[in-house]
């Protein structure tokens, strides 16, 4: 099943972010806890702005922006669904109240403490919702400074081209020395949300490392320790992290 054909005007956005995001899981408090900590190093070196954010593939998923707004002038949060657009076009002005465990985990390192101001005042200021495919990304290469990707190249069709060229289009979307965070389904065999089935690609440590390698300087890529399922299907979650390379 290609990404083509996956029913994405038919996501249930309120659906996903209640089974997923109400509460803090386990997982997402890993991927947190080392996301925040490799942007607050990044971001401590000198000469490093202005600085533009992108999410790739959004969806229902507010954290990975959160995770990047103490730095940015500006975040576009890039999703097909039409959807999930809705739901981030009305979180925009204030999001809902379940984000904030998201941010309270993130400010755990004093980076994010020193925002200085309310981050839904910031997150308001900043951030931009733009429906677009990630394959078109191919037109706007070295455009963003920082760069997130959860759920993504591995959550929009089974074919394992497919993926790649996912992996390559968003990494191409980013500048020389740009930080990047992406988080991965570790062999995943599709989902639903609500009554509907959309397609994965079946990929491990090695594939997504694999993927990355040609783009990435600074490279991990590892399984999390967290050993909580959220669904059935997979089988653990891969968190990669690094710099865009020259």
């Amino acid at each position: 099943m290609k990404n083509a054909d996956g029913a994405w005007s038919a996501f249930d956005s309120i659906a996903y972010v209640a089974h997923n995001y109400r509460d803090l899981q386990a997982e997402d408090a890993e991927i947190l806890h080392i996301v925040r900590d490799h942007f607050a190093d990044h971001f401590r070196k000198p000469g490093v702005g202005p600085v533009i954010g992108i999410d790739v593939g959004a969806g229902a998923n507010l954290y990975p922006a959160l995770s990047m707004l103490p730095w940015c002038d500006e975040i576009t949060l890039c999703e097909r669904s039409p959807a999930n657009v809705a739901y981030l076009k009305g979180q925009v002005d204030s999001y809902d109240g379940n984000w904030d465990l998201f941010w309270a985990s993130l400010s755990e390192n004093k980076a994010y403490r020193a925002l200085g101001m309310d981050p839904r005042e910031r997150f308001r200021e900043v951030v931009k919702v733009e429906q677009g495919d990630i394959f078109d990304l191919e037109q706007r290469e070295g455009r963003w400074s920082v760069g997130t990707m959860f759920f993504v190249a591995e959550s929009m069709t089974s074919s394992f081209a497919e993926f790649s060229l996912g992996v390559e289009r968003f990494m191409r979307a980013l500048n020389p020395g740009a930080a990047f965070a992406a988080a991965f389904m570790e062999h995943s065999k599709g989902y639903y949300t609500g009554q509907n089935f959309f397609p994965a690609c079946d990929v491990g440590e090695a594939e997504v490392r694999a993927s990355l390698e040609p783009f990435a300087d600074d490279l991990t890529a590892e399984r999390l320790k967290s050993g909580y399922a959220v669904r059935d299907g997979y089988s653990g979650l891969i968190l990669a992290w690094g710099r865009r390379g020259d």
